[in-house]
């Protein structure tokens, strides 16, 4: 992708700013293109996860949603962490709110709770062990109890349990906005004009979109399998900016989007403008009690682990 000379003006600036000020930039495949070509790492949660724990950097900029940068913040809890745009949030991390985690633990008293990263860290706090759409099923199977809270996004929870979970699975109320309005008939509208398209999704889709898919992984995932792929025509049922990626990897592969496209506008809340500020200022430093942090941590670290 070619930016405007504006746009290069800016990332050449923010370059220098972070070699300047030693700072590691983390982006998450659903940003802006031009605010993946300037970060250090690109990834979903899992792979973000995983390499903020061992960032050498003194300071973490974080472009992708407040949790997000929380979870850079648990794990490198002495590095400065800072997010371009404070009020990115995730309505899905919003549906589980703690008091509700702590009367759904009150009520099924033998169940573990599995929290997806899409979480609060106070919310992660309460949680037996974090995981993330890469390892979903992969942590229900492993977690040491039959009975199992999944919160709080129930396709993806939903989509483990019907593909191997063996335990009884209470799922939380919660979903995705971007990903729910991934319909059957957003897919067929496209397919109808491109039958030869292989349809892959991201778990998160309602069940009737990944019943229909060939493929359904975390972003990552997807990005690899369609690099990988003979295949040449692909509709990819997950946020747009996942694209940028997928095009670096697999230049060759034609690749179609959802009609209306899948877009997270408070993703795309992170801009270079912002980033320049956050650089130039040290704005907005992302802080998490050290009590909720710790709890949280320990959560996270069991993910890891397993």
């Amino acid at each position: 992708m070619e930016f405007t000379q504006e746009v290069t003006r800016k990332q050449e600036e923010i370059r220098r700013l972070k070699e300047e000020n030693d700072v590691y930039i983390m982006a998450h495949y659903y940003q802006r293109p031009e605010v993946q070509a300037i970060s250090d790492v690109v990834g979903d949660s899992l792979e973000l996860s995983r390499k903020a724990a061992g960032i050498t950097s003194s300071t973490i900029l974080f472009c992708g949603v407040y949790f997000m940068a929380e979870v850079a913040k648990i794990l490198a809890p002495d590095k400065r962490v800072l997010i371009p745009y404070p009020q990115a949030g995730c309505l899905l991390a919003d549906m589980a709110l703690p008091q509700e985690v702590e009367k759904a633990k009150k009520e099924h008293p033998n169940a573990k709770v599995v929290a997806y990263v899409n979480t609060t860290a106070a919310t992660k706090a309460l949680a037996d062990v974090i995981c993330t759409s890469a390892n979903a099923g992969d942590v229900m199977r492993a977690i040491d109890s039959d009975e199992v809270i999944f919160l709080p996004d129930s396709h993806l929870g939903g989509y483990h349990v019907r593909h191997g979970v063996k335990k009884r699975v209470h799922l939380w109320d919660g979903y995705c906005p971007v990903h729910k309005r991934i319909t059957r008939e957003s897919l067929e509208r496209v397919l109808e004009k491109h039958p030869d398209a292989e349809v892959v999704v991201h778990p998160e889709v309602p069940p009737e979109v990944s019943d229909m898919a060939h493929f359904v992984g975390s972003t990552s995932q997807l990005v690899r399998y369609i690099a990988s792929s003979d295949h040449h025509k692909f509709l990819v049922g997950t946020e747009e900016g996942t694209l940028f990626k997928i095009r670096e990897a697999a230049p060759q592969k034609e690749l179609l989007l959802p009609d209306p496209l899948p877009v997270c506008d408070q993703m795309k809340m992170i801009t270079l403008d912002r980033i320049l500020v956050s650089l130039k200022e040290g704005l907005y430093e992302v802080e998490v009690e050290e009590d909720t942090a710790s709890r949280a941590r320990v959560a996270i670290q069991r993910m890891l682990e397993l």
